[in-house]
């Protein structure tokens, strides 16, 4: 081999080992960083799209406590509320004087797993494959990793185009998960699903470790509420 093809090629083995290793730090960054939480709280803004056009954004303050626990409280444009005790799944709107109901194990919803954060983090039960994204805010210092789901079969390292499975791999085509590489710590979640639907989740003001009771992770429907059949509760929200 000519000696300058030789030179570039090892070259680009070493950039890609160091690319290599640096993703794997990242990610255990990531995992480590969330196992050691037995309670989490942050401020959240949520963003969804329907190709390419927003359609509601809301915020609110969010709860994850262990086994598998949270509360997503949401204040703006109107409160409303999203918990569950790791079992079930509730959803209730007091303007609608509504609430929905959901066993966590048939959950589709993107809140879920994001429960996970305080547990065994393992991002491989989620991704098939994970790989840094194009680019990053620059501005952060954060790092974006994307996760494609598992079954599919990911396109080559560094495009962004789905696979030919992204229709069929799950309910979502790829998630894009933006991270602090030294700490770990978790700022967006940006969700891309079939039929041009995307979901963000925008984090701020982590407080690890801090009591949260039980009782904050309870429901009960006040009296009068109707018990209507659950609907993926992103879908149900369109148009509030």
């Amino acid at each position: 081999m000519c000696p300058l093809l030789l030179a570039a090629a090892t070259i680009l083995h070493a950039q890609d080992s160091q690319s290599a290793s640096r993703l794997k730090q990242t990610i255990r960054a990531l995992e480590v960083h969330y196992a050691a939480a037995r309670t989490l709280e942050a401020d959240f803004l949520e963003r969804y799209s329907d190709s390419g056009r927003q359609t509601r954004v809301e915020s609110g303050r969010v709860y994850f406590s262990r086994p598998g626990r949270m509360r997503w409280d949401y204040q703006a444009p109107e409160p409303k509320l999203f918990v569950s005790d790791g079992k079930t799944l509730w959803f209730y709107v007091p303007s609608d004087r509504t609430a929905t109901r959901e066993s966590v194990k048939q959950s589709e919803d993107w809140r879920t797993p994001l429960a996970l954060l305080t547990g065994k983090v393992n991002l491989s039960r989620l991704c098939g494959r994970v790989e840094f994204a194009d680019s990053a805010p620059a501005h952060s210092g954060n790092v974006l990793l994307r996760c494609w789901p598992r079954g599919e079969k990911a396109p080559s390292a560094g495009s962004a185009a789905p696979g030919p499975m992204a229709e069929s791999a799950g309910n979502f085509i790829q998630v894009l998960l933006e991270v602090a590489p030294s700490s770990g710590q978790l700022s967006d979640v940006r969700v891309l699903e079939p039929g041009g639907i995307e979901v963000e989740f925008r984090f701020g003001d982590w407080q690890e470790n801090q009591p949260l009771p039980s009782s904050l992770f309870g429901f009960s429907p006040p009296k009068g509420v109707a018990i209507v059949p659950w609907v993926n509760a992103n879908e149900n929200e369109i148009g509030q």
